[in-house]
């Protein structure tokens, strides 16, 4: 984004905007919540270039179990119990997951078994298992590549998300998806499991209503069948 783009966005001139990123200048706090919403930098991304600044946090980065969350975690969690027997879970920004419903929770465990690994990345790329239980595994690295990818330009520098890229991009190469592949309309998770194939179909929401750091970037995975079959076997396991 050039410095005039950014001085339109925000409503600064261009001289100001050079002086300040020369340090010619120094911003006020007014300024740096003016330029982070010009940039629609992720709110914690914002308490960041605050502190970078010299000033406070503006945004409040609640535990998510904390008093303040309560109603907000309710919600979750009667969300996530509401869609069993299909899976669901709550992740952060890193796709850690915070919180599960009984059959997300025994689907991932051929995974991270009773203690191992909850990000979701790591497990996909660090598990020896991963490549045989998901069947499609290389198209599922190729999209889950695209979306943390997309989601780290918007975090900014972030070693967290470097990271995750560069196990993904590993992964990528050991199981490679072509750009010649023919595209489908849909393209589920395919799981390998004791009775059979489960096909799964994948919606993410994030949340509003809310200036907590946490809330706004926590994700709900809600898994939906694909077909007959898999909701007949999710159904038998419930």
């Amino acid at each position: 984004m050039s410095q005039l783009d950014l001085a339109l966005a925000s409503g600064v001139s261009a001289r100001h905007l050079s002086f300040l990123e020369t340090g010619r200048a120094l911003p006020s706090r007014e300024m740096v919540l003016t330029l982070a919403e010009a940039l629609l930098l992720p709110l914690g991304v914002r308490n960041a270039l605050l502190a970078a600044a010299g000033f406070a946090p503006s945004y409040p980065a609640s535990d998510l179990t904390s008093e303040a969350l309560a109603p907000f975690h309710a919600a979750l969690s009667e969300i996530i119990d509401r869609h069993h027997p299909f899976p669901a879970l709550v992740c952060d920004r890193y796709w850690t997951i915070r919180d599960a419903n009984a059959s997300a929770r025994l689907l991932l465990s051929a995974l991270h078994g009773d203690g191992g690994q909850m990000n979701i990345v790591r497990m996909l790329t660090d598990a020896p298992e991963a490549e045989d239980l998901v069947v499609n595994y290389a198209e599922v690295i190729a999209e889950m590549t695209a979306r943390i990818r997309l989601e780290a330009l918007e975090a900014g520098a972030d070693e967290t998300f470097d990271g995750l890229i560069a196990a993904l991009e590993t992964a990528a190469a050991r199981r490679p998806y072509g750009a010649d592949v023919a595209r489908r309309p849909l393209a589920p998770v395919v799981l390998n499991a004791p009775g059979g194939e489960l096909r799964l179909l994948s919606t993410i929401a994030h949340f509003g209503t809310s200036e907590d750091v946490t809330v706004r970037d926590l994700r709900l995975e809600l898994l939906f069948p694909a077909d007959d079959a898999t909701r007949d076997a999710l159904l038998a396991l419930a």
